[in-house]
């Protein structure tokens, strides 16, 4: 073999998965087999599109309930940016289960560990809870596939949004970034976009 001892560069742009709204589903629909730890958190992954590192350091305090709105704080964004996002329906349901299985102490962390309560759960717990779903679901293992997944289908799902918008519920402080590394669009908003291009006709 002419190539043998020749090293396989290494890819600059690995291909950046994006979880599916099937594949999603398929999550939901055994989340709660998992545990109602993962359930809260698939749910805010999904309807908040910040990273698992952040809702995993998510306390009590950060909620407002009546006010419908989360802080997350800077300690906990990759980006250093605190911020505050208003919280969907959906977010807000789980948030109001969660908050019955919690000692309903405000600092509290809302996703505690299983044997301290007032202790996040552990930063490796949450992959733990990922690949157990996927087996559950019959799901076959995807490479890169995982909760940052979720945070790109946050991404592409709000394309039609403007930049800022999306940049503030993300929480990305850098729009280039958002661009380049997490909206994905596929080939139905591709058609759409063709269908729907001003010009003369032909």
């Amino acid at each position: 073999n002419p190539l043998k001892g020749l090293r396989k560069p290494v890819e600059k742009n690995p291909a950046r998965v994006v979880v599916t709204d099937e594949e999603y589903r398929a999550l939901l629909g055994v989340s709660r087999q998992v545990g109602w730890r993962f359930h809260v958190a698939l749910v805010l992954a999904h309807e908040t599109g910040h990273r698992i590192g952040a809702i995993r350091n998510l306390r009590w305090s950060d909620v407002d309930i009546d006010g419908k709105t989360i802080r997350w704080r800077s300690e906990h964004e990759k980006t250093g940016y605190e911020h505050r996002t208003p919280l969907s329906a959906k977010a807000l349901a789980v948030l109001k289960q969660a908050w019955r299985k919690s000692p309903r102490i405000k600092d509290a962390p809302v996703l505690p560990s299983a044997n301290q309560p007032m202790k996040s759960v552990s930063p490796s717990q949450p992959s733990v809870w990922w690949y157990r779903a996927e087996r559950r679901a019959g799901m076959e293992r995807k490479d890169r596939r995982g909760w940052h997944s979720l945070r790109r289908k946050f991404a592409s799902d709000l394309m039609d949004q403007p930049l800022k918008v999306l940049c503030e519920l993300g929480g990305w402080r850098n729009a280039k970034t958002v661009l380049a590394c997490y909206q994905q669009p596929d080939e139905g908003q591709l058609r759409k976009a063709l269908e729907a291009r001003r010009g003369a006709g032909g």
